[in-house]
């Protein structure tokens, strides 16, 4: 059993990408080889240019380091160290040292250049999910990989986290890929591309909540059968541009 099937998709660059689907469809494994953390069975992924196929796992860690932020449900945050400490982790382990002002100009992007000494306890959900951008953002990724990224917080804290991801989308052309199962975290992308069993079964451009949550309600009555094939993906890397979302006005 293939968990994706003759998936063809390419993230332009400087776009917002949302990719929902029904349990099992396949979201976090397509995910999950766009961003060099799987290997599919066949096909190809290629990330800013990069081929991943070809690369030795040394060369893949080192791409994903360097070329690839991810952001998590789960904040994992190491808890005895600041903020700041926290976002130059990637870097420290690259056995690179921060250049000065680089660690609070990436908090500074996300709103907590105040917080910089701050530890995870000591901070809201939002605060901490936020730190965690920081954290992805600083290595200045070509691509932002979002699994669940507001399935933690709250309401209004989602909306803060989401209108901060749709303003990097829009101010500094961050090409952005989130897996979400909400309609309301969808309609801050570009578009939405819908997976029914490891398959596309659509794509939604300029998204509203009620638009999507329609599609979703269709395919969840849809949704059965076990796929098999071969996965494949394309991931582009970012470049300077401007994108507006269709559903949400931050």
């Amino acid at each position: 059993m293939a968990a994706l099937d003759g998936v063809d998709l390419d993230f332009g660059a400087g776009t917002f990408t949302a990719v929902m689907g029904p349990s099992g469809s396949g979201k976090s494994t397509l995910l999950q080889c766009a961003a060099g953390l799987d290997r599919p069975s066949g096909g190809t992924v290629q990330v800013d240019g990069v081929e991943l196929a070809g690369l030795s796992e040394r060369r893949l860690t080192l791409l994903r380091r360097e070329r690839i932020g991810f952001v998590f449900q789960a904040f994992n945050l190491l808890p005895s160290l600041t903020a700041a400490q926290n976002v130059a982790l990637p870097l420290r382990l690259a056995g690179r040292r921060p250049a000065r002002g680089a660690v609070r100009e990436a908090l500074a992007r996300v709103g907590l250049a105040e917080r910089a000494g701050h530890r995870p306890a000591q901070l809201s959900g939002g605060q901490q999910q936020r730190v965690a951008l920081a954290r992805a953002l600083i290595t200045r990724p070509a691509v932002l990989f979002g699994d669940e990224p507001t399935g933690a917080l709250d309401t209004t804290t989602s909306r803060e986290v989401l209108c901060l991801l749709r303003e990097l989308v829009d101010r500094e052309g961050q090409t952005t890929v989130m897996v979400t199962h909400d309609p309301v975290a969808a309609s801050y992308a570009d578009r939405v591309v819908f997976l029914v069993d490891g398959r596309v079964s659509g794509e939604l451009a300029r998204p509203t909540v009620e638009a999507v949550a329609a599609r979703m309600a269709g395919l969840e009555r849809r949704a059965g059968g076990a796929p098999a094939g071969t996965a494949t993906g394309t991931a582009a890397g970012s470049a300077a541009g401007t994108a507006v979302a269709g559903g949400v006005t931050c």
